[in-house]
């Protein structure tokens, strides 16, 4: 009896030790290999936030859909500090203001597509995603003859298959890491402190052109965020177009 335990306690200790070793293997080709990784891991696409950089870099947004009250107006504080910026543009929104469209373009700002009727694009179905992005972008290509390659979804809605068919139709689909929630109407300090406390290098800050107290409270935003040494860059100058990934966080990093 006493050989025969000795015989299975053996065995157990080989079976374990055989055991370690295929867990070891696994675990090293899973840290090595990509396509192997990727049979055990689901990735989630994410649209850019923010990004990774050692200069003090931000850009400042624009989303437009309702109103055209204080475009010019911002366009004019733009120029005041020499600021470049991004708008981006619902489709409704250009049909009623293609002037402005031309405007923002002339003054060297990014033209973005904010969708044509401003769904929630994780409800539709792949084709209605694309047709929102075209008819939108198509309407922006003939205004300004530029195809615009960023996009940001209406209320920051997106899912998986919204990501993959924005890429797919070349666009980078941007949100955002600083809200000034500017659509509340808080007044002007709340959205002052709410953006100068929260931004750092790399931050995309949304605001919206026609909320209340923009031409109030962007001129003491900029100045705050200049004398802090940022530099305000269009979101196309400060994401990286390519050798890049995005964080599980949405902040978009350089491969080395």
């Amino acid at each position: 009896m006493k050989g025969l335990y000795i015989r299975n306690n053996l065995f157990y200790r080989i079976i374990i030790v055989l055991f370690i070793l295929i867990v070891s293997i696994s675990y090293s080709m899973l840290k090595t290999n990509r396509g192997v990784l990727e049979v055990f891991s689901t990735k989630k696409e994410l649209p850019i936030y923010s990004v990774e950089t050692s200069d003090k870099k931000i850009a400042i947004s624009f989303d437009a859909a309702w109103g055209d009250d204080f475009t010019i107006d911002i366009l004019d504080i733009l120029d005041k500090y020499n600021v470049k910026s991004t708008f981006f543009l619902v489709g409704f929104w250009i049909d009623k203001y293609p002037e402005h469209v031309k405007e923002i373009h002339r003054r060297g700002h990014d033209v973005g597509n904010h969708s044509t009727n401003h769904p929630y694009m994780s409800q539709l179905s792949d084709e209605e995603i694309e047709k929102e992005l075209n008819i939108t972008g198509n309407k922006i290509k003939e205004l300004i003859g530029e195809e615009p390659i960023l996009f940001r979804p209406p209320f920051g809605d997106y899912n998986d298959r919204v990501i993959k068919v924005c890429r797919d139709n070349g666009y980078y689909v941007i949100q955002w890491d600083v809200d000034s929630l500017d659509w509340k109407e808080l007044g002007v300090q709340p959205v002052v402190d709410r953006v100068t406390r929260n931004v750092q290098n790399g931050s995309i800050v949304l605001f919206h052109n026609n909320a209340k107290y923009i031409t109030e409270y962007l001129p003491i935003v900029i100045e705050r965020l200049q004398d802090e040494g940022y530099e305000i860059v269009p979101v196309s100058e400060l994401i990286y177009k390519d050798d890049y990934y995005i964080d599980n966080t949405g902040r978009q990093i350089k491969k080395n």
